[in-house]
């Protein structure tokens, strides 16, 4: 007979009942109890260990129930069989996903952190109020379940936006609300079928988009970018069967130049000749900082091959999680099919937060203000850069929210980040952003969350990581 052993708090929150069941789960799963070993009776730990025989029966039923023991009557309660816990090697619980993209999670951006907005700038006390407003509207909204499609109000507001700020006239059936870029592009991808198929992406493009594909059981080619932006040549001679391409024309990720009208004419041209799609990453909107954005390619789709995915989280927040991709007038069955079965809304209070947001004009005013401040800090940190060491750091390209400092061919970007990470700074190395050889050596430092405070001693340190890198 196995006996484990037990020990109890009597002082404890937690019943004795619970705490026997606990230490005999942890010594079957543990191994220290093997399969088909009998416990003791009921009467015999009871009196081993000083409680009642109904506090024991409690233990043993939940064992039983659970599965981790049999009850066989008067032959006893003995350990059930189950499969061994396979043994956790070379990870760790706790380690984040894609660790070489993501580092924290839920903690304040660092200086030069890309892909959040300014931590400073929000206007929170507004934002509490209407979350508090939104979170009361759902509360006593009827109990059913909501449109997976997305909240028909926060879905118009997305499509008159579009209209106006973009240049993309679009149906409020055509608009999907999602879990942020990558709730989109999941849509994209299963709305389309496209697993299994093979995809172009921008090189250098966004690493995280690369592996989704990947995950998605997609071939992806890398195909190069220019000053007019994707190479569409090149893609056709590298992998004429593609059946989709993910694209950033607005402000090409991460080197930030727009897409030609040529080139969007002849991206077109291609989708359209070879029944292929186009899954537009429209990640910044009109957030262009030098000049008017220029409208979305899906503004110029005649054919119905463009799928346009934005998202709010450069321009409220990214703990939002929402996002939206608007699809042919075609295609809005089978996604709304998608939706409902694989894919619903987030939850109803933020879409109703971010509706009345709009609808109140908060967004655009927000938008103009952020528009103005992360211009000015640009400017501000290429100016410092230079000042500093114009000759080792050379900031000489404005890529969206970020500036680009080449590097030295002979320095590793991938250790001068790590190391400035150790600094508290969180430049991006550019590097892991190419899948073809020559990859640039290069750093992404955002503007959203300078300091003008500790600006000049934020650079100073930047510059001697290089240095010491170099």
């Amino acid at each position: 007979m196995a006996t484990p052993t037990i020990g109890l708090d009597r002082s404890g929150r937690t019943s004795l009942s619970v705490q026997i069941y606990n230490s005999i789960r942890a010594a079957i799963e543990s191994g220290q109890l093997a399969a088909g070993a009998r416990l003791p009776s009921w009467s015999d730990l009871a009196v081993q260990l000083g409680v009642s025989r109904g506090t024991v029966r409690a233990a043993y039923e939940r064992l039983i129930d659970e599965q981790f023991a049999i009850g066989l009557g008067a032959a006893g309660t003995r350990v059930a069989e189950r499969p061994a816990l396979a043994a956790m090697t070379g990870w760790s619980p706790e380690a984040p996903p894609l660790p070489e993209i993501f580092k924290d999670f839920g903690t304040a951006p660092l200086a030069f952190q890309m892909g959040v907005p300014s931590q400073d700038a929000f206007p929170f006390k507004l934002w509490a109020r209407i979350q508090a407003r939104a979170a009361r509207r759902a509360a006593a909204a009827p109990v059913g379940y909501p449109d997976p499609r997305g909240d028909p109000d926060l879905r118009r507001e997305i499509a008159a936006y579009l209209g106006v700020a973009r240049g993309l006239h679009c149906n409020p059936s055509q608009v999907f609300v999602t879990a942020g870029f990558a709730g989109a592009l999941n849509l994209a991808i299963r709305g389309l079928r496209m697993e299994g198929r093979r995809a172009w992406m921008e090189d250098p493009g966004f690493p995280l988009t690369y592996t989704a594909l990947d995950l998605a059981g997609m071939t992806v080619s890398a195909v190069p970018v220019d000053a007019d932006g994707l190479d569409i040549d090149a893609g056709i001679r590298q992998a004429p069967d593609a059946a989709l391409a993910v694209v950033t024309p607005g402000q090409q990720a991460p080197l930030g130049m727009t897409m030609s009208l040529a080139r969007r004419i002849s991206l077109l041209a291609w989708a359209r000749d070879h029944d292929a799609w186009i899954v537009e990453d429209d990640y910044l909107g009109e957030l262009q900082l030098k000049g008017r954005a220029a409208p979305a390619l899906a503004s110029l789709d005649r054919d119905g091959r463009v799928l346009h995915a934005g998202t709010f989280s450069k321009t409220i927040s990214p703990t939002l999680r929402l996002g939206f991709l608007v699809v042919p007038a075609d295609l809005v069955p089978r996604f709304g099919d998608v939706c409902a079965c694989l894919a619903p809304a987030p939850a109803a209070c933020v879409q109703h937060a971010v509706t009345e947001f709009i609808t109140e004009g908060h967004y655009l005013r927000h938008l103009r203000r952020m528009k103005r401040l992360y211009s000015e800090q640009r400017e501000a940190l290429v100016r410092c850069l230079k000042e500093i060491d114009g000759d080792l750091v050379k900031a000489d390209t404005a890529a969206g929210m970020a500036v680009v400092v080449t590097l030295p061919g002979s320095v590793s970007d991938v250790d001068i980040a790590s190391r400035a990470r150790r600094s508290g700074l969180s430049p991006v190395p550019l590097s892991p952003w190419y899948k073809q050889a020559p990859a640039q050596q290069g750093l992404l430092l955002g503007v959203t969350n300078l300091n003008e405070r500790t600006l000049a001693k934020d650079c100073q340190c930047l510059v001697q990581v290089v240095r010491e890198g170099g």
